[in-house]
């Protein structure tokens, strides 16, 4: 119907009873659920334990229910909390959108929180990080180097961002995609160990080194030897790939390392990778993240990190 003229201009704003719902809100309730836990999702937003139950109850108030049941200690969503965890994962995700088309053209700061193993950091990684520098020149790093089931759990409670592991994360709202493996090698002194070629067996007669027990590499090692029906004269558990180099540069004996990360030690430790007439199993690793519906600078960090991983654009399925 055609306004009169002389008729009131319409206006967009709310109604006095009908206040805008604040997104800060709607994030704070997306984690809480998402990672089961008030305290963890405070930590992940950066605020207090207080902070981020107010602006629960001040959500509540405004929609009028319960969202988080809150007769004992068990974390429990209701119903309608249930149903407003959809809405409240369109509505970031519609926020980030809208950040992206429209927001401004300056660099925002970035925090990114990566866990990695060892073998990672001592390969690739950093190689990575000077690229997305360039890319990303706000980006602050928070960097963890710890085991894969140390960087699983903590990316499953939410205190890292991004984990690259030789184990994949699961859980509600985590993606998982398998980066290309790494190849392991024996590797031994550059003056010590002379012999052109080596036999599984003659390996087996020295003092092996691998990363610590239950570990890919650790297993794979002894399922190697067991095949072969070898005895081994000793086997170190040794979570520290500086640690397995300084050893092995000491004489204690033969380690098994990925080959990029024996590539790049070589040039300045007396260290080879010693050729054997049997392979070792590579060294999975894959990549998981938490899916942030309210991050715009997501995507481009996934996206950079399977680019120089050499990972198929088809293949980079980040939401």
């Amino acid at each position: 119907m055609p306004v009169p003229l002389g008729a009131p201009a319409c206006s967009l704003r709310p109604a006095p009873d009908a206040p805008a719902m604040n997104l800060r809100f709607v994030e704070a309730y997306y984690w809480v659920v998402l990672l089961r836990s008030v305290t963890r999702a405070a930590e992940k937003l950066h605020l207090t334990q207080s902070a981020m139950s107010s602006r629960i109850a001040a959500l509540e108030q405004e929609l009028g229910t319960l969202l988080l049941d809150r007769r004992d200690k068990q974390f429990r969503v209701t119903v309608a909390g249930q149903r407003f965890f959809a809405y409240a994962e369109r509505l970031l995700d519609l926020q980030r959108e809208i950040q992206a088309e429209l927001g401004g053209s300056g660099a925002q700061p970035v925090l990114l929180r990566v866990g990695a193993i060892e073998s990672v950091l001592h390969s690739w990684l950093m190689d990575w990080v000077r690229a997305l520098r360039e890319q990303q020149p706000a980006l602050a790093l928070e960097l963890t180097v710890e085991t894969s089931p140390v960087l699983v759990d903590q990316l499953v409670r939410g205190t890292l961002d991004i984990a690259i592991a030789a184990l994949p994360a699961g859980g509600s709202g985590v993606r998982a995609l398998a980066l290309p493996s790494m190849a392991m090698v024996f590797t031994g002194h550059a003056a010590r160990h002379r012999r052109r070629r080596w036999t599984l067996a003659d390996l087996a007669a020295l003092e092996l080194m691998t990363f610590q027990r239950g570990s890919q590499p650790h297993v794979a090692l002894l399922d190697l030897l067991r095949r072969q029906g070898l005895e081994p004269l000793r086997v170190h558990s040794v979570s520290s790939i500086s640690a397995m180099a300084q050893l092995v540069e000491d004489g204690l004996g033969v380690a098994t390392l990925p080959a990029a990360v024996v590539q790049r030690l070589a040039q300045r430790l007396p260290l080879k990778a010693l050729a054997c007439d049997t392979a070792l199993a590579p060294l999975p690793i894959h990549l998981s993240w938490r899916v942030d519906p309210a991050s715009t600078a997501q995507g481009a960090l996934i996206d950079s990190l399977l680019a120089h991983r050499g990972v198929a654009a088809q293949h980079r399925k980040i939401r």
